[in-house]
């Protein structure tokens, strides 16, 4: 049943990483170095608990939550949605790497779990930040870097708590899709 956990760990990391990536690699990478849930000793992806990783990961996630306004933007924001995708799937190839299970088909899986989530929760977000006032935009990224850190610390420590992210995406997903069929189908009255 190790595996069965290790692949309900990854997909939660993974859709945590999809609401913001730095603060469950953080996580994820301070747990593995104490082995505490995780451990990554004598695998291929022990260098997500090397001291200069986390370091690295401190500093994107200093900056992505000191230059939010930048980070709102187009190109950063697809880098930053770029970057949590690459996360994402390294997370989740290290929760299976951490029993010794090939890593990774967890890169492809978490790649596109952290996808599914960043799609899942992108007319949230955007809807948060057009009626958050212009002051308190600056802590939705706080926010959501501790939403995501918490979801990932349940995800190792608790590994089936994931089923119930992806049932909050599922669900977030099809709303979204009524929206847009409303008002699509709104629109072909007016004809």
């Amino acid at each position: 049943m190790t595996i069965a956990f290790d692949i309900l760990t990854g997909i939660g990391l993974a859709a945590a990483c999809g609401v913001r990536p730095f603060l469950p690699a953080l996580v994820f990478g301070a747990l593995a170095y104490a082995h505490t849930g995780v451990d990554l000793r004598g695998t291929e992806l022990a260098f997500l608990t090397r001291p200069w990783f986390l370091l690295v990961l401190t500093v994107l996630f200093v900056a992505s939550v000191l230059g939010h306004g930048y980070a709102a933007r187009e190109p950063a924001a697809s880098a930053l949605l770029g970057v949590g995708i690459g996360i994402g799937g390294l997370l989740f190839a290290g929760a299976l790497a951490q029993d010794g299970y090939t890593w990774w088909p967890g890169v492809v899986a978490g790649a596109a779990i952290t996808f599914f989530a960043q799609y899942s929760i992108a007319d949230v977000l955007t809807g948060a930040r057009a009626r958050l006032a212009a002051e308190h935009r600056g802590g939705l990224p706080i926010y959501l870097e501790v939403v995501a850190g918490i979801a990932a610390a349940l995800a190792i420590f608790i590994p089936p708590i994931s089923l119930l992210y992806i049932g909050f995406l599922t669900r977030l997903l099809l709303a979204r899709r009524r929206r847009a069929s409303e008002k699509y189908a709104g629109l072909r009255t007016l004809r």
